[in-house]
């Protein structure tokens, strides 16, 4: 008989039903009971980890207290980051193994998948070693080894990586100001990941290791379909910004999160930011001549949000004034159709994402007459009352003229359909890459872009932390949908990302995150966002100059937006 004096009351989120538990029940066995009242149609994905109280804890947690608990497999979100962070430590296990004196860098995320380089000395030749790899890879998952996680002293942790060759693991644990740290096991291999791991090898099923370029691909499964690998389509462009940035960083010393913390610990923060800045300045510069060389009239700037496309587009309209051009900026949200005619989405609610949002027959009418010498009236768009109106604003283009088109949907064929390609010059811009904690931990764009739409939102919206992040996955949805497919279709991309810059943004957003509240599921994410944050050393933001893309962020910009 249960001593009730024992016993806890849980919610589980999934049915809604309340039980009644033995304190200290782990995670596992209310899955294990879970799983078995459900369908085989319902039960087709294991379960990867929960979200109690709405933070995301492996299977090997125990509940000690009343809580709210929902499982979650790899067709939800945080569900499908459990799944990457335990095929990376598979791959991480399987690279030791085979070739414990070799290093694995995972240097960062492409498409549904990671781009991974495995060095050292005297290792057999590539295709050698990716059999190797993906051949251990499979026999992990067969002996369905359990992922362990472990809190111990942060000082024994410390000397337990010291003992293996993870120098910049190493180096970040021995600057953290915690007691104690949580550290990940699989088969005697031990690890730190930022994140949570699935219960066993045995869980991650769908999955790829291949050569790719001069190095690795490895490939995951498609979260809305986990029995199939998602799709990859070969992205030359994007992969050559990718190599770029590692050339990069490899020059300045600053590829990981320590080394960026020696550097900001050293009194170096203001150097690093002045080099980041050159390098852009550098870089519109040199778009600023190839558009010069293209003979174009128009450039169609594009990227997904909060990359930064406004600053660039005003800091490349100065570069190609410098050239003698009399530049003139157009931007594609004046051209959107009034409330009556937007499109919706299935939910009823307006779709602002899909290029039909845009009055398409509009904007051609207007990019043909200016083609032709004409003065055209260009529209203003009212956000609050959602119409256009017309303020007397008109454009006319000279002989030395050449106009700047920003938008989300600047590279979608669509768009300027009717306008002839060699008057077209395409810049994809976003933040492509970022500071990665370490090796085998990196800092996904979509994250950085994210929490630089905190900390804007709310300086110049007034949003709070949970407002931008409930309304995350659907701009992430619009972008995989209607931005993504065409950044291919660039002259050329520019990376917005800058070395320095989540140490000024954690000034920022760690006081925003940490309000998002425990009864919303954005808590989640929230607490992901500040795990990587808070490794990351402050920077004063007084440094940085009025025309960075930074302060499109910030507020303080010498542009008007």
């Amino acid at each position: 008989m249960t001593n009730l004096h024992n016993t806890i009351e849980i919610v589980l989120a999934n049915t809604g039903e309340r039980k009644q538990i033995d304190q200290g029940t782990t995670l596992a066995s209310l899955a294990a009971d879970f799983t078995g009242r459900r369908s085989s149609e319902d039960n087709r994905w294991p379960i990867l980890g929960a979200l109690v109280n709405n933070k995301v804890e492996p299977l090997q947690y125990r509940v000690y207290n009343p809580k709210v608990i929902r499982f979650i497999d790899i067709t939800d979100r945080q569900g499908f980051r459990i799944y990457r962070n335990s095929l990376c430590f598979m791959l991480y296990k399987a690279v030791r193994d085979c070739f414990p004196a070799a290093v694995l860098n995972i240097d960062h995320s492409l498409q549904n998948g990671f781009y991974c380089r495995i060095e050292g000395e005297q290792l057999p030749g590539q295709l050698e070693v990716c059999r190797a790899v993906r051949d251990r890879m499979i026999a992990l998952q067969e002996e369905n080894l359990p992922f362990e996680s472990r809190t111990m002293l942060l000082n024994d942790a410390v000397e337990l990586v010291s003992k293996e060759n993870m120098p910049k693991t190493h180096h970040l644990l021995e600057h953290l100001k915690q007691l104690y740290i949580e550290m990940h096991f699989l088969g005697g291999t031990v690890h730190k990941l930022n994140g949570k791991l699935a219960p066993s090898t045995g869980c991650i099923t769908c999955w790829d290791f291949r050569q790719f370029e001069d190095g690795y691909l490895l490939q995951c499964a498609d979260n809305e379909h986990p029995d199939k690998l998602s799709l990859f389509q070969e992205t030359p462009k994007l992969f050559a910004i990718f190599r770029e940035h590692h050339r990069w960083v490899d020059l300045l010393h600053t590829p990981t999160v320590s080394d960026y913390n020696r550097i900001v610990r050293d009194g170096g923060a203001q150097h690093l930011i002045h080099l980041a800045e050159a390098l852009h300045e550098k870089k519109y510069a040199e778009i600023a001549e190839q558009v010069k060389e293209s003979g174009a009239r128009m450039v169609l700037l594009a990227g997904p949000s909060s990359s930064g496309k406004t600053t660039s587009c005003r800091r490349l309209s100065v570069q190609l004034s410098v050239l003698g051009y009399d530049v003139n900026q157009l931007s594609l949200d004046d051209y959107f159709l009034g409330r009556d005619r937007t499109p919706r989405l299935p939910n009823g609610e307006y779709d602002f994402e899909c290029v039909e949002a845009l009055d398409i027959p509009l904007l051609n009418d207007h990019l043909l007459a200016l083609f032709k010498g004409e003065r055209v009236e260009i529209p203003t768009y009212d956000f609050k009352k959602g119409e256009p109106f017309y303020s007397g604003k008109s454009l006319q283009l000279g002989p030395r003229s050449i106009l700047v088109v920003e938008g989300i949907h600047a590279l979608n064929p669509k768009l300027t359909a009717q306008i002839d390609e060699s008057l077209k010059f395409k810049v994809y811009v976003s933040a492509l890459t970022q500071l990665a904690i370490d090796g085998q931990n990196i800092i996904h764009g979509t994250d950085n872009r994210l929490v630089r739409r905190l900390v804007r939102d709310n300086n110049f919206r007034g949003w709070g932390a949970y407002e931008t992040l409930h309304r995350w996955p659907e701009v992430v949805r619009g972008e995989r949908m209607h931005i993504f497919p065409y950044q291919e279709n660039a002259n050329v991309m520019f990376n917005s990302a800058l070395l320095y810059e989540l140490g000024v943004l954690k000034v920022y957003a760690e006081p925003l995150l940490k309000q998002v509240p425990e009864n919303c599921e954005e808590y989640a994410i929230a607490q992901q966002l500040l795990s990587f944050s808070e490794l990351v050393e402050p920077i004063d933001s007084k440094f940085i100059p009025y025309n960075s893309i930074m302060r499109e962020f910030l507020g303080g910009s010498s542009f008007e937006y």
